[in-house]
């Protein structure tokens, strides 16, 4: 053991004591700390600090959560395209708390400017609740409807909607003095945001795969006074907060 050229050897097999550790599934965590492993891992495209641990994004299945997510992407990208004011954002990072850093699947936000509760940090992230989260979970067992609905809810995200693959099924849940209550269907088959005025889904059609059909319902939206009040709300109060700033 005393031999020198043996105790180079170990000497150097050590790694290196500067080197970042790997996030890993489990991972109980800071923020800070999350942040500085994800950003070391520039190859991981989705992690998440739920309640402190860290959960890992598995591959992207074709059918069972890649096309769901591009046509919420879809009908919500023509729903913003229309509501200037309003901001889409595709797997965006948010940072909500000490101990949760989502990466939701796809939110709405109002801006800041505009009477928005959430806003974009300097090194851009988003900062605060959106008004709108999106999730498409395989079924009622994600995560997404126990441990991320509840980190919401408490954080004061309005709508939460999640897309039960296996299931068939979407439950929109809407903010009602501090517990989520579920968006009931209307008579004509349609959700209605509460808190977006003319963002209408036809759920029926999302889940059979009618995208078309599904547009031509969230047009009528686009078309509606309700969805007309709330382009000039936001516009008045973007009017103002430009004033303000000048």
């Amino acid at each position: 053991m005393n031999d020198p050229i043996f105790a180079t050897t170990m000497t150097l097999a050590r790694p290196p004591i500067t080197a970042i550790p790997l996030l890993e599934n489990g991972d109980r965590l800071t923020r800070t700390e999350f942040e500085r492993r994800y950003h070391a891992m520039p190859h991981c495209k989705k992690a998440e600090l739920i309640e402190g641990q860290v959960y890992m994004a598995s591959p992207v299945r074709a059918r069972k959560r890649s096309q769901p997510h591009a046509a919420v992407m879809g009908w919500l990208f023509n729903y913003c395209q229309a509501t200037p004011g309003v901001e889409l954002m595709d797997n965006p990072t948010v940072r909500l708390d000490a101990d949760n850093e989502p990466q939701p699947d796809a939110c709405l936000r109002i801006e800041e400017g505009a009477g928005g509760q959430s806003r974009i940090s300097e090194d851009d992230y988003i900062e605060g609740a959106p008004e709108l989260i999106v999730e498409v979970a395989a079924s009622t067992a994600s995560y997404d409807l126990h441990q991320k609905k509840q980190v919401y809810r408490r954080n004061g995200v309005r709508e939460y909607l999640v897309w039960r693959v296996l299931d068939g099924a979407i439950d929109w849940f809407v903010l009602e003095e501090e517990i989520y209550v579920n968006l009931p269907v209307d008579a004509d088959g349609l959700l209605r945001s509460r808190v977006f005025p003319g963002l209408w889904l036809a759920v029926a059609d999302l889940l059979g795969g009618n995208w078309a059909q599904v547009v031509a319902q969230l047009s009528l939206g686009l078309a509606s006074a309700e969805h007309r009040e709330f382009q000039q709300s936001l516009a008045a109060k973007r009017s103002t907060d430009s004033t303000d700033r000048a």
